[in-house]
Order: C-alpha cells, then sequence, then structure tokens
C-alpha cells in the first residue's frame, strides 16, 4: 500500500458480505480516478481485465491489497508468490479453487509519495502470474 491509499473507515463495508455469509473473499475496489496515478490506472484496468477473463467472473480490482475474508481462504489460498504479484496471485489462486469472490467499491486516496512498482521487473513478474493462474484455471491443475 502507498501511504494511505485505502481508508479504513471502509472496513466495516468491506467486511460486510463475508460476515453476511454472501462471500468469502471481498475485494476492496479502488476508483480509477485522476487521483490515482495514470500508470496505475492502466495497469489496475488491464489486469482486472486479464483476472475477469481468466476467472469468469468480473474483477473490479485484481491488484488492491485491501481484502477481507474468511479464516478457510487464508487456509487454503497460499499462493508462492511476494512483493507487487502477491495480492493477484491470491485472487486467481482463490477464482482457481471456485472461491466466492466479491468487490465493494471504496474511495482511493494517494498522498503523492512516489510508488516503489518497478515496471519492467514486477510488470514481468505480474505478467508470469497471469500466465500460470490463467493456464490453471482454464486447463486444470497439472
Amino acid at each position: 500500500m502507498e501511504g494511505g491509499e485505502d481508508p479504513p473507515e471502509e472496513i466495516p463495508r468491506l467486511v460486510a458480505p463475508v460476515a453476511a455469509g454472501r462471500a468469502d473473499l471481498v475485494l476492496g475496489a479502488r476508483e480509477r480516478t485522476v487521483a490515482m496515478p495514470f500508470g496505475r490506472r492502466l495497469t489496475n484496468r488491464i489486469s482486472a481485465a486479464l483476472a475477469s477473463r481468466i476467472g469468469g467472473q468480473p474483477i473490479s480490482d485484481a491488484q488492491t491489497g485491501f481484502r477481507a475474508f474468511t479464516g478457510e481462504v487464508a487456509a487454503l489460498v497460499r499462493p508462492a508468490e511476494s512483493h507487487f504479484e502477491y495480492e493477484t496471485a491470491f485472487l486467481l489462486e482463490a477464482l482457481a479453487r471456485r472461491i466466492r469472490v466479491a468487490s465493494v467499491a471504496i474511495p482511493t486516496v494517494y498522498d503523492g509519495a512516489p510508488s516503489h512498482f518497478r515496471a519492467v521487473a514486477d510488470t514481468w513478474r505480474l505478467a508470469r502470474v497471469f500466465a500460470r493462474y490463467g493456464r490453471t484455471i482454464l486447463f486444470g491443475a497439472s
């Protein structure tokens, strides 16, 4: 998270679908406004489209780290990835396991701090995650 981009006052809304039994994993889907840096909006839109296509259900924000999930999901979904690709790998593994995923729109606040995202290295790592989980979801585990 880049310094304060997920408002803590949204936690009750984020947890509500899990508490009500309507979802096992809830994503805090950040709004793609001009407050979000252009590069982030672009990669956010692309990764959400890919996750939606791979998972067969609409995903608004595949890279958000603002999430709520059950203890069962925490025990079951254990991707090996780390860094920026972890959130995406977690989501794609959950989709591969047919876990019920929901999204809650949340406002996004950026404080102007520079991103630690490395354009080439981290984009390559994310592409590898999409390729691996895409194959798993489409063709089953090997």
